[in-house]
């Protein structure tokens, strides 16, 4: 605790901020639930709360980045209805942000769980700002970025943000307007709070306690090249201690939670390429690598983009990237072995979530596998308005007839309650095992009484393989994932290309 104080202090350059904080450190009281909450916080979740409530009313913003499914939000309502009970809230509302998608979830946990919080959605093309006052106003990262004027003559009690790697990018304008929003106090909700690098770190400690992790140059210079360039151990400890007052996470491997959670069996699942798909393959390695040898700079890299993309969809299906008008399931080894997979699932009465990262891909699924077992499938995607994906969300979770859900990654992936599901299919791989994650996540969580059986799919011999181990050797930077993105293998070589990419059949 005595180097917690002394690093703060360097970092808190105003006395009065150091005052609170050696205030905040010394404080461990572990507080009540609130009488009106309509429902029980688990021991973990009570020490979340507590801590929350903390930190509000010494006015430092949180960073709560549990893992997903382990009921952040609960903890952050539980916290904001502790202040309406004590009479706190100073005729103040809480303005929480997240992305659309998740409007209707967080207006369900309010309705169950802290039905005395009186709330407002300003969100969609009508949306008017309420004239009287409400605890909680929810809406969307894009309208706050849009209608910024509105928030920023408001005196806000609280500034929630969910998923908050919304804001990871410092330079977007979408980040620059949230962090312009007046608030007593900010929280930042996340399952990822490292993504893909520590920039991403920096900017969502930048938006809950501007300038303690200083000025991106000095962050950069002190953490981010000592850690990711030179594995420096001494930097990174420096950082834990710093940040830790500020940063709550719990993982559901820990021991205390583990417990609570059914089991989690993650199965690699090999296929074969089909012969159309092998033939596919050959040619689109045959016809791109001749453009790659005789191109350089950003043409190079966007041709590599180009052939990676191709051959995915080739992994997928050949339809996905030839646009068959036809397409048959014995096209695709992928997609042969989908269908024998949910011929187990759909007997034992079992439901199923697959998501796959193309839209063009879920709706190829979702024909096969409707005419193959003459079901609806259902399938969620981003062109639909929010009704639409709200009630395809109810219709799967509450109506047992539907036991088939197709997801884009980008937009099943994150914050959605899938509990009906007791079965995920990753259809095909991301190089970032953190998104994965947080897609099996949307069944395996807080709520979930089943076992979760969890399949990634890997066609043999291909760029999937190289995908999957990539994956899987991702370096542990503060016990989160890092990744890369697929930049990294425009920087190869034309040989190191065709070793990586050429079928190994």
């Amino acid at each position: 605790m005595g180097n917690t104080k002394k690093l703060a202090k360097r970092q808190l350059k105003n006395p009065a901020d150091y005052k609170r904080f050696k205030e905040l450190i010394k404080e461990t009281k572990i507080y009540n639930a609130p009488e009106t909450l309509t429902g029980e916080l688990r021991p973990y979740q009570k020490i979340g709360y507590s801590w929350l409530i903390q930190n509000i009313r010494y006015r430092f913003g949180s960073i709560l980045a549990d893992d997903m499914g382990l009921g952040k939000t609960i903890q952050v309502l539980s916290a904001i209805l502790f202040y309406k009970e004590k009479g706190l809230l100073e005729n103040k509302s809480s303005l929480v942000i997240v992305p659309p998608t998740l409007i209707s979830n967080w207006e369900n946990e309010i309705k169950k769980f802290t039905p005395e919080l009186t709330y407002f959605i300003y969100h969609g093309s009508n949306r008017r700002f309420p004239l009287e006052n409400y605890d909680i106003i929810l809406t969307s990262y894009g309208v706050v970025r849009l209608d910024l004027d509105m928030f920023v003559d408001e005196p806000w009690f609280l500034c929630v943000i969910d998923e908050a790697q919304n804001i990871k990018n410092p330079n977007t304008e979408q980040t620059k307007a949230i962090k312009e929003v007046p608030t007593r106090t900010k929280i930042a909700l996340t399952g990822t709070p490292i993504e893909n690098r520590l920039m991403d770190y920096w900017s969502i400690f930048d938006f809950v306690n501007k300038g303690y992790l200083s000025t991106k140059d000095d962050f950069k210079r002190n953490y981010v090249m000592p850690i990711e360039k030179l594995d420096d151990e001494e930097a990174l400890e420096n950082l834990r201690t710093i940040a830790k007052p500020f940063v709550m996470r719990r993982l559901k491997t820990d021991d205390d939670i583990k417990k609570e959670l059914p089991d989690k069996l993650i199965n690699d699942v090999y296929c074969s390429l089909s012969k159309k798909q092998i033939k596919l393959y050959n040619a689109i390695l045959e016809e791109i690598f001749f453009d790659i040898e005789n191109s350089k700079g950003i043409q190079r890299k966007g041709i590599i983009l180009k052939i990676l993309t191709a051959l995915k969809q080739t992994c997928n299906h050949p339809a996905q990237f030839l646009d068959i008008k036809k397409p048959k399931i014995s096209e695709s080894g992928k997609m042969e072995l989908l269908v024998n997979i949910l011929e187990n699932i759909l007997d034992n009465d079992e439901k199923v979530i697959i998501f796959t990262q193309y839209v063009e891909m879920g709706k190829l699924i979702q024909e096969l596998i409707s005419k193959k077992f003459k079901q609806e499938v259902l399938f969620l995607h981003g062109s639909q308005t929010l009704k639409e994906k709200t009630e395809i969300i109810d219709t799967f979770q509450e109506n047992p007839d539907y036991k088939i859900f197709v997801a884009t990654l980008k937009t099943g992936g994150t914050g959605l309650n899938l509990t009906a599901a007791s079965n995920v299919i990753h259809y095909d791989l991301w190089w970032n095992p953190a998104v994965e994650n947080q897609a099996t996540d949307r069944v395996h969580r807080i709520g979930q009484n089943k076992d979760v059986m969890v399949y990634r799919f890997i066609t043999k011999g291909t760029l999937e393989e190289t995908i999957d181990a990539i994956s899987k050797h991702k370096t542990d930077l503060a016990s989160k994932s890092i990744s890369n993105d697929e930049t990294f293998i425009t920087e190869m070589s034309d040989e190191e290309l065709k070793e990586v990419l050429s079928l190994r059949l």
